[in-house]
């Protein structure tokens, strides 16, 4: 007896140890199955163009290219958007991956991908498995965090907005609530030199408007530099998608397919609630009011792991919520909950389920799903269609309310009521006049005189107003009947700068009413009637483009502190209620930053302005003695519609550019799409790559390439054609 036990000991132990491998090995073999079934096409720009037998053979293919071009930013977006970036950074980011865990909880993911319907499972799991099986045939690929990924964790990142609306919550006031500790006022002042407005440009023209009478789309989103991915994914199952992926979804976010294109801008919408909520303590356990009832405060437990010097620690965290959402910070001896879309199952469908929508009532169908919650969107098709959705998730909210600020938790008039549908919502479809746009402005000029009407719709459907960029994108818009592709390019790169057809008069009125005997009438002679003579438009070789943009920055430095005492912008408070001497003290300090930077005030803005991508890293290192190439478009905060986000660094004094035009693209659509694009360097993240920035002379001067969309157009123009692991 006592050896027949021991002979079943030794059999359970090989039979433990060997299970692993042969359930590793039967994975590997259905991975290697699946990679026959998938053909990626390198074009002469390295962008994969993947083509499977069936939806998720495209998702393996795609997901597996994504992670050849760049798996760190693929692994880095899942590893923040599962609030595990400590792991890979330390304790500084354990309250950014705080505020992601009382959103996100895994738990609750694979509860929600079991549920999920089955064809798109098929999808997360084929996503899933195109990131283990390029990890499996890269082992020189080591991962920060995530060595293994699973299809549940697709469900953590299911919008591709840059900034998904849990950024909204303060780190510093999460911070001070759960960590016990007084909040950090920011300096006076601050904020002014990263005043860099966030968002993008689409603009639809309909065929009315157009030489061809095809309609036309602009896609330029503007993110921080190297956020997505640009490729092709296509499947007999028609699936056949172009354009703007972020690093490690499985959908194309902006861009087209052979019948309809779309782009997302970000919206100005209120689709994020704060609720002051009453909460008392009773024996120990912590009650909210609401209505005449007091509830008990919901809590559970966080654990947040983070790196050391020596190896992993962790802080453990008790959270609490509402019936509103989560706590997030205090407001005197009130704390504040908040509310926003939590439909990751919904949203993913929605994201991937647009992408084949062929028509404008298909497309409108998906938009139903009301998940793309922070984005307005721009539309066109080969019918000749084009419309303007606004933001896809907007709560019905009693009106007595200001919903910009914390509103009362304990009053169930303020609880939401659904949602509105598409037709309560701002929205347009073939305006008379042509055309249609968004630059993150709000709605109201959309379509000129045809656009929607403020009146119509509650204060809190879009808070903002109109920018600099809107009023660029109505003068390139109106009144023109003769578009091409060509024309829409030049379009979305006209050099005219709007903010300062406003801002510049006063400054010259300024300096006119100055006696001759101020000091400052001589010294700002020269500068004066530079900018008195200019046309408003950047370029490259601008010396009164240098000029402007330091003089803006340095009085809405100036001004910043009055702007926010009188609840206004910083550029708007400039332009109307700057006082003379504050005009023209900026404009002789704009003048002794540029002499002391560049040797001379009168310095070109392309000596300034300039596009450089020397290394692989997420967060980019700049160096005024590195390769660099001069851009002419500025922020767009002065109005350009082309964007450069750009500023100097420590220990340089050139300028470089992070965020802004980050992919361009125009697609006519017709009986058959052409296109063209651009994306900011390179499609590659190695700096050993050909790819890594073989685009940024064209993107720099908006020479956008030809997009091979269909697979002939490929031939002569293929650098490489392989399965997957190949």
């Amino acid at each position: 007896m006592k050896t027949l036990a021991f002979i079943l000991t030794i059999a359970g132990v090989v039979c433990a140890e060997t299970a692993p491998a042969q359930t590793a090995h039967a994975e590997v073999a259905r991975w290697q199955r699946q990679a026959q079934h998938v053909t990626i096409i390198r074009d002469d720009w390295g962008i994969a163009h993947v083509y499977g037998k069936t939806d998720a053979d495209a998702v393996f293919g795609m997901i597996f290219a994504q992670a050849e071009d760049d798996f760190n930013r693929v692994e880095t977006n899942y590893i923040n958007a599962m609030g595990r970036l400590a792991e890979a950074e330390g304790e500084a980011q354990v309250y950014r991956d705080l505020r992601m865990k009382l959103f996100i909880d895994p738990d609750s993911m694979k509860v929600k991908y079991a549920a999920s319907p089955a064809w798109l499972k098929k999808l997360m799991d084929a996503w899933a498995d195109g990131l283990n099986y390029y990890l499996y045939t890269h082992p020189q690929v080591k991962p920060r965090v995530i060595t293994h990924f699973e299809p549940w964790m697709a469900l953590t990142f299911s919008e591709g907005s840059i900034g998904g609306d849990i950024e909204t919550v303060s780190m510093d006031q999460l911070e001070s609530f759960y960590g016990n500790r007084p909040e950090t006022a920011p300096p006076v002042g601050s904020g002014v030199d990263d005043d860099e407005p966030r968002g993008s440009n689409g603009i639809a023209i309909a065929p009315s408007n157009t030489v061809s009478h095809h309609a036309l789309l602009l896609i330029n989103p503007h993110t921080s530099f190297f956020f997505r991915a640009e490729l092709q994914m296509v499947s007999d199952e028609g699936l056949d998608a172009y354009g703007a992926v972020t690093w490690g979804q499985f959908f194309v976010y902006q861009g087209f397919n052979p019948r309809a294109g779309w782009m997302h801008t970000s919206s100005n919408v209120d689709d994020v609630d704060e609720y002051l909520e009453t909460v008392t303590r009773k024996g120990g356990t912590y009650y909210y009011r609401y209505g005449t009832k007091e509830l008990p405060v919901g809590s559970r437990t966080i654990s947040v792991k983070y790196r050391t010097a020596t190896g992993m620690a962790q802080k453990v965290f008790t959270v609490y919520r509402t019936q509103h959402g989560p706590i997030v910070r205090k407001v005197g001896d009130r704390w504040v909950s908040v509310r926003m879309m939590q439909e990751p199952m919904r949203a993913l469908i929605q994201s991937y389920s647009r992408t084949k929508a062929r028509s404008y009532q298909a497309f409108r169908h998906t938009m139903e799903l009301h998940t793309n919650s922070s984005n307005n969107t721009i539309f066109a098709d080969g019918d000749g269609d084009i419309a303007y959705f606004h933001a896809n998730f907007i709560p019905r909210r009693d009106t007595r309310f200001d919903w910009s600020k914390p509103v009362d938790g304990s009053d169930p008039a303020t609880d939401w009521h659904g949602l509105l549908s598409i037709d309560q919502s701002p929205h347009l479809l073939n305006p008379p006049n042509g055309w249609l746009f968004n630059s993150n402005n709000a709605p109201w000029s959309a379509a000129g005189a045809y656009s929607p009407k403020k009146a119509d719709f509650p204060a809190y459907v879009d808070m903002g107003s109109e920018s600099a960029r809107g009023l660029h994108a109505i003068r390139v818009l109106r009144d023109k009947t003769d578009f091409t592709l060509e024309s829409l390019i030049s379009a979305a790169y006209d050099s005219y700068l709007t903010a300062f057809e406003r801002m510049m008069p006063p400054l010259i009125e300024a300096y006119d009413a100055l006696p001759a005997s101020d000091p400052m009438k001589a010294r700002l002679s020269d500068q004066v009637a530079l900018l008195r003579g200019w046309d408003y438009r950047w370029s490259v070789s601008s010396v009164p483009t240098s000029l402007a943009v330091f003089w803006g920055q340095e009085l809405g430095r100036r001004v910043s502190a009055e702007a926010r005492s009188a609840d206004l912008g910083v550029d708007e408070y400039a332009i109307t209620r700057a006082t003379a001497s504050e005009r023209l003290e900026a404009l002789a300090t704009a003048s002794d930053k540029l002499a002391a930077n560049f040797g001379s005030w009168r310095t070109p803005w392309g000596d300034i302005n300039r596009f450089q991508r020397l290394t692989g890293d997420i967060v980019q290192p700049f160096n005024d003695s590195g390769p660099s190439i001069p851009v002419g478009f500025t922020s767009a905060r002065w109005g350009s519609l082309a964007s450069f986000g750009a500023r100097a660094y420590p220990g340089t004094k050139k300028w470089y550019g992070t965020s802004g035009n980050s992919f361009v693209a125009v697609v006519e659509f017709g009986d058959s799409v052409r296109a063209k694009a651009v994306t900011a360097g390179g499609e590659s993240g190695d700096p050993a790559s050909p790819h890594f920035n073989d685009q940024a002379e064209r993107y720099s001067t908006g020479a956008l390439r030809d997009v091979y969309f269909y697979r002939s157009q490929l031939t002569g123009h293929t650098e490489r054609e392989y399965h997957p692991g190949k």
